[in-house]
């Protein structure tokens, strides 16, 4: 994987950038690092996180590429790390366990991703803000309505919660039903993150076919498929090394539209006032260039879980904001 990352970031950089990792000796932020050290597209990589960040920094930076790595620990250091910073990842904040919805994590990861929004709007407000903490549904519009508050630096176009797993599960789970590779899959994700409030749009997938029972099976196990990884760590962790792989092309894809490049990926943006939704977006200079809102033609059972989503993504939504708000 790591040569397969090393060879996809070397082609065709056409910039350097300076990006920070929020939670980076954590789970997912440790094989994250590891990835975004291979990118031709970074000049700098600065590490944050309230431990073990020096170390991890060290590690890496034994590794021979031209990305300079440097570590930051505590409160007193994040300033340092986000300081001329053209992208913000932020993975930080507790796994799910056994048992536990992403909806649980939300008291501890808001607080965090709170303080962390809070960092970043006074210290490199221009960031392209990539959020991977969980729940997504609620850390992104806790994210833009920090920064609102925060000396009114919230831009839309350079907010995104990254969905880019579901995508992955979504190609890998397609690839192992119908015997195809995966890396040829190309599937569509659309709503949040978590549960019912992601629909893969399996109508749209070009080169096969589903029965309905293969369409429900699928949509369940990619909604789910959290669930899998958690059961099989046995409580000691959820989707780390997944979430980073998905993490980091994420990112990749981010720094191509920086360098001009014109990229489309599905993720959870802004799509009208208060309202968050993920769905194929094209990426440019300035983050968000064009959002493809119109969904076109549905299945009818894709339209059904479109239609039964509705009200938990909202009720996420404003979970996030309101917790914003009872911070001011």
């Amino acid at each position: 994987m790591l040569k397969q990352f090393a060879r996809q970031f070397s082609q065709s950089a056409r910039s350097q950038n300076k990006v920070a990792v929020l939670g980076a000796a954590g789970g997912i932020g440790q094989p994250l690092s590891l990835l975004l050290k291979t990118s031709s597209r970074i000049s700098q990589l600065s590490l944050y996180d309230i431990v073990n960040t020096p170390g991890v920094a060290s590690d890496l930076s034994h590794i021979p590429s031209k990305v300079n790595v440097q570590g930051f620990v505590g409160d007193s250091q994040l300033k340092d790390c986000l300081v001329d910073s053209s992208v913000v990842v932020i993975p930080a904040g507790v796994p799910r366990k056994p048992g536990m919805t992403r909806d649980d994590l939300f008291n501890t990861n808001a607080s965090i991703v709170h303080t962390l929004a809070k960092a970043i709007a006074h210290h490199c407000p221009k960031a392209h803000i990539l959020v991977i903490a969980n729940p997504v549904n609620s850390t992104v519009p806790i994210v833009a309505e920090t920064l609102k508050r925060e000396g009114n630096v919230y831009d839309p176009a350079r907010l995104f919660g990254v969905t880019t797993l579901d995508v992955v599960r979504a190609r890998t789970f397609i690839g192992q039903l119908k015997n195809i590779d995966p890396a040829k899959v190309d599937v569509t994700v659309v709503g949040g993150h978590s549960g019912i409030t992601i629909l893969p749009l399996l109508s749209r997938v070009k080169g096969v076919t589903f029965t309905q029972d293969e369409v429900e099976k699928l949509t369940y196990r990619i909604q789910f498929g959290g669930d899998e990884v958690v059961k099989a760590k046995n409580g000691a962790g959820s989707a780390t090394l997944s979430m980073a792989y998905a993490g980091a092309q994420f990112t990749e894809s981010v720094l191509r539209g920086i360098a001009g490049e014109k990229v489309t990926e599905c993720t959870y943006v802004q799509q009208a006032d208060k309202t968050f939704f993920s769905c194929p977006v094209e990426l440019g200079r300035n983050g968000v260039e064009k959002i493809h809102r119109d969904l076109g033609k549905l299945s009818d059972y894709e339209a059904k879980v479109l239609a039964d989503m509705q009200g938990e993504l909202q009720k996420n939504i404003e979970k996030g904001q309101s917790f914003v708000a009872a911070q001011y």
